[in-house]
């Protein structure tokens, strides 16, 4: 080891101490290249010998980004092998959906938590020079686990020291790292200022950083749209390598980040987001009803006026079992006091049956937890990143036409099923501020015109685990019988909700392009042309990919 002198007043320095003090400059950075050195043969004996060619890459991966994050301090902080003791508590500490937790899971040769940008920019930079595909998580929620798993070898950048929050309430934004939680963003707001909220999801724990590139909607889409269209800057590594910001990616690239899902074009290290009023009170409200004839008769006005209705309403429908009956559930958020609420509803919406007794006024903030079924507990529970979970699969659509009382029954009964014990519809409506953004301005397409969202969820208990395909298969069937009612050419569905049943890559005698198109028309429509050029442009060798991510076209058409 070495050690060097100190005093606390400052001297002249001879030559002879000027002398002195680089050699103890240079003996610390060689007692230092030695630390390195041996932290990465230390990490290097983690792999199994003789290593095959793939093999041979993870070790100059390993070496590489010991080498340029050039100390050990952050190197044991940074770098997790499969053989260190807490690589599986890490990798399950995000997983969000236990269908991914499974043993014969694949799992990654690294998890890479960086605690700098600098360290993300090592991470692609040793990932591209040495041919290692890479993922990102922020907070484990996609829905088809493509943030922490895939069939091929692979090291997984998690951001979860990356979340930090810097709110400027006097010009109304905030800048937020991407591995922080909407969660962790609402309370941050909420304590701060009661009339400034944020237009993102109802589920605290989901990471911003796939929530914003994919467009992220909850209780205020219908009064300020999506979270994406409230992100006005963003600081990235592209696949070269570099942190760029708004003003340097250029305007294609911001766009394609904000609803085209980041992970398809570069890292996402931090977005910057502008504030929307909330009124100071707020008031949430649910209405349940066993009865199908009943519930039956409140959906079927629901349809046609959820969606033209004021945007200070938000009225959900919600379908699920309980105790053995099938349930229907009208939550709601209206942005003002219960006497206007309880006026708007009986003039527009009077089959609902609101009493003043189903309501209860509340902050905003206030209201993120309610929503969130966290019950009457401090704001502070919105840190929390994890919670009980179960397996699920989902899917979405989109619905542009009333659906008729007889299609609605269907998935009544669908609901009384025996594999649907745990199963959900929930149909968000859309109109108001969604209608007024053009299908164009962001990659999100799905504006005017739609009515609502459909989401079919089903969930099954760890224990169920072998039992797993009865329940996706219901999900498939209910998803199935709506196909005449919803939107078509193509059948929409929301990249957020992401659903490998639209199709992958499975590398068949079709281009990348043309297999990608099959399911990226869905997602986005007529932006997925305009994606595909953004991803020929700023990643034409194709680094950031998964499963369905953007292709890029074929090398004859890039110019």
């Amino acid at each position: 080891a070495y050690f060097t002198l100190s005093s606390s007043q400052p001297k002249k320095q001879t030559p002879l101490l000027q002398k002195n003090n680089n050699k103890e400059m240079k003996l610390e950075s060689f007692f230092s290249s030695i630390l390195i050195f041996i932290t990465t043969i230390f990490l290097l004996l983690q792999f199994p010998h003789p290593v095959s060619a793939n093999q041979s890459n993870h070790v100059g991966y390993l070496q590489c980004l010991s080498l340029r994050l050039n100390d050990t301090n952050i190197v044991s902080k940074v770098i997790h092998t499969q053989n260190d003791s807490n690589f599986s508590s890490l990798l399950a500490s995000s997983i969000q959906n236990p269908r991914f937790s499974a043993p014969d899971t694949p799992k990654p040769i690294l998890i890479l938590t960086p605690v700098q940008p600098s360290d993300v920019q090592s991470a692609v930079k040793c990932a591209r020079r040495y041919g290692i595909h890479v993922r990102t998580r922020s907070g484990g929620h996609d829905y088809e686990g493509l943030s922490y798993a895939t069939h091929k070898p692979f090291v997984v950048i998690d951001l979860r020291n990356l979340r930090s929050i810097t709110i400027d309430v006097d010009n109304r934004t905030v800048w937020i790292q991407t591995g922080a939680t909407i969660g962790e963003l609402y309370y941050e707001i909420g304590k701060t200022n009661k009339t400034l909220g944020f237009p993102a999801g109802v589920c605290p724990t989901v990471g911003v950083g796939g929530h914003f590139s994919g467009g992220g909607y909850g209780t205020l889409l219908r009064k300020h749209g999506l979270a994406a269209d409230h992100v006005i800057d963003a600081l990235v590594v592209d696949a070269r390598g570099r942190i760029l910001e708004r003003r340097e990616m250029g305007e294609d690239f911001f766009w394609a980040i904000r609803g085209g899902g980041g992970s398809s074009f570069c890292v996402v290290l931090s977005w910057k987001i502008r504030l929307v009023d909330v009124p100071s009170k707020v008031t949430v409200f649910n209405v349940t009803r066993f009865s199908e004839q009943s519930a039956l008769k409140i959906i079927h006005r629901w349809q046609f006026v959820s969606d033209k209705v004021s945007d200070d309403l938000f009225v959900r429908v919600m379908l699920q079992r309980y105790k053995n009956m099938v349930r229907a559930s009208f939550p709601g958020l209206y942005l003002g006091p219960v006497n206007n609420l309880l006026g708007l509803v009986n003039r527009e919406f009077s089959e609902l049956g609101l009493e003043k007794e189903d309501c209860k006024e509340m902050s905003w903030i206030e209201s993120v937890v309610w929503f969130a079924e966290l019950g009457e507990v401090p704001i502070g529970v919105l840190e929390r990143r994890t919670r009980a979970s179960l397996a699920f699969k989902a899917k979405s659509d989109f619905v542009q036409e009333p659906i008729p009382e007889t299609a609605v029954s269907n998935m009544w009964k669908r609901l009384q099923e025996p594999e649907a014990e745990l199963a959900q519809l929930i149909f968000t409506p859309f109109g108001g501020k969604m209608s007024e953004i053009a299908d164009y301005e962001t990659p999100f397409p799905h504006r005017e015109g739609n009515m609502y969202e459909i989401q079919y969820l089903n969930y099954w208990r760890r224990e169920e685990r072998e039992e797993k395909e009865k329940y996706m298969r219901w999900v498939e069937r209910a998803y199935d019988e709506m196909s005449e009612f919803v939107a078509r050419s193509p059948r929409g569905a929301y990249i957020n909700l992401r659903d490998l049943d639209l199709g992958m890559y499975v590398g068949d005698k079709r281009s990348k392009y043309e297999e990608g198109k099959s399911w990226g028309v869905k997602y986005f429509k007529n932006n997925f042309e305009r994606l595909v050029r953004v991803k020929t442009s700023v990643d034409p060798s194709d680094f950031f990919c998964d499963e369905q991510s953007i292709p890029t076209f074929r090398s004859v058409e890039v110019i």
